[in-house]
C-alpha cells in the first residue's frame, strides 16, 4: 500500500547508503530539520514491566522523586558541588536555583527549565518516552534538542542509576548545557555524528560517554568534574574524584575506543584538554532555520561566510556603541 512507502524508505535510509534518488543520499540518512526529531526510534531494551520492584529505576510514579528528595539524596549531592563540581557547573546552579527553583525541597518543571535554557545558550529539552539510539540522540544535540527521559532511579538506590534519569538530566545535563562553551562542544560532537557510519557513531558515543558524561578537568590545580554522570550520582563523585580509579589524558583517537562500563562506577576517567573535530564532512547549522545545511558546493560555502560577515558587522556596530 502507499501509505506504507514512506515507512519503508525512512527505515531503509537508516540502514542503507545507497537508497535515495539523488547523490546526495550517498551517507546514512541524517535529520536536516529539527522537525525530523519525530522521526527517532526508541530503544526499551533496558525496561520490562515484569521486573521486581526493587529494579533501580521506576516508571510508575513521580512520587518515587519525592521520596528521593525527601530521602536527602538530592542534598548528599548539593553538599559535593562546591569542593567536587567545576566552575562552570556551580556558576549555572546557582542561576538554576533563581530562575528555575532548584532547591532540596522543590521538583523543577521541566518547561521552566528549558525555556531557561533556551534563552541562555538556544538548547531545549524534548520530552523523551525512552532510551535513544546512539544515532538519534547525537543527532539532537546538533539542533541543540536535548532529549530528556521523564522517570526517577528507584529511591532505594540513589547512588548510581544504569539508565538515564530525571535526577541524572536535571542535575547533571542541564547546567552545564546552561554554559555556552560546554554548549557547543555538545552540539559539535552532535554535528560530528550526522552522516557518519555506524562504526563512528560507535566511536561518537564513547567520546560522549567519557566526556560530557563523566568527563574530568583541571581548574586551579585541581581535578574537578564535569561530567554529568558523575554530577548527579552522590556515589560516582566521591569515588572518580577519590584514589580508587585511574586517570588518563584525554587522547580522542585512545578514547574514541576504550572499553567503558554502564552498569557501575567506571574504573578509568579521562582528563580533559582538548577536542579534535571529527566532522566526516562540514556542516553549518541555521538557528534561524533549525536546519542543518551541507557545506558540500562553493555556493552554499559563500551563503554561510555572507551570514557569518553580517553577523560580525553587527557585532562591531554593537561593540562599538557599547564603547
Amino acid at each position: 500500500h502507499s501509505a506504507d512507502v514512506c515507512p519503508l524508505i525512512i527505515s531503509l535510509k537508516r540502514v542503507s547508503e545507497d537508497v535515495g534518488t539523488s547523490s546526495e543520499d550517498k551517507v546514512p540518512w541524517f535529520p536536516r530539520k529539527v522537525q525530523d526529531m519525530d522521526k527517532c526510534h526508541y530503544l526499551i531494551t533496558k525496561y520490562d514491566p515484569s521486573l521486581d520492584h526493587g529494579h533501580p529505576v521506576s516508571l510508575t510514579s513521580l512520587a518515587d522523586m519525592h521520596c528521593f528528595m525527601e530521602a536527602g539524596h538530592a542534598i548528599w549531592l548539593y553538599s559535593l558541588y562546591p569542593t567536587h563540581a567545576c566552575t562552570q557547573y556551580l556558576d549555572a546552579f546557582q542561576q538554576l536555583k533563581k530562575y528555575c527553583g532548584y532547591q532540596e525541597n522543590n521538583i523543577p518543571q521541566l518547561q521552566d527549565v528549558s525555556s531557561f535554557l533556551k534563552e541562555r545558550t538556544g538548547f531545549q529539552l524534548r520530552p523523551a518516552a525512552g532510551l535513544l539510539s546512539a544515532r538519534d540522540f547525537l543527532a539532537s544535540l546538533a539542533f541543540r534538542v536535548f532529549q530528556s527521559t521523564q522517570y526517577i532511579r528507584h529511591f532505594s538506590s540513589p547512588m548510581h542509576s544504569p539508565e538515564p534519569d530525571c535526577c541524572h538530566e536535571l542535575l547533571g545535563h542541564v547546567p552545564m548545557l546552561a554554559d555556552k562553551e560546554f554548549a557547543q562542544f555538545s552540539q559539535d560532537i552532535g554535528l560530528a555524528s550526522l552522516g557518519s557510519s555506524e562504526a563512528e557513531i560507535e566511536k561518537l558515543a564513547t567520546v560522549y560517554w567519557f566526556t560530557v558524561e563523566f568527563g574530568l578537568c583541571k581548574q586551579n590545580g585541581t581535578i574537578k568534574a564535569y561530567g554529568t554522570g558523575l554530577l548527579s550520582s552522590y556515589g560516582e563523585l566521591m569515588y572518580a574524584l577519590s584514589n580508587e580509579p585511574e586517570y588518563k589524558p584525554f587522547d580522542p583517537e585512545v578514547t574514541a575506543v576504550h572499553p567503558y562500563q554502564d552498569q557501575a562506577f567506571q574504573p578509568v576517567y579521562f582528563i580533559v584538554e582538548s577536542l579534535e573535530d571529527a566532522k566526516p564532512f562540514p556542516l553549518h547549522y541555521n538557528p534561524f532555520t533549525s536546519s542543518v545545511e551541507v557545506m558540500n558546493t562553493p555556493q552554499k560555502v559563500k551563503k554561510a561566510l555572507c551570514q557569518m560577515k553580517e553577523e560580525l558587522k553587527n557585532l562591531c556596530l554593537a561593540l562599538e556603541n557599547i564603547s
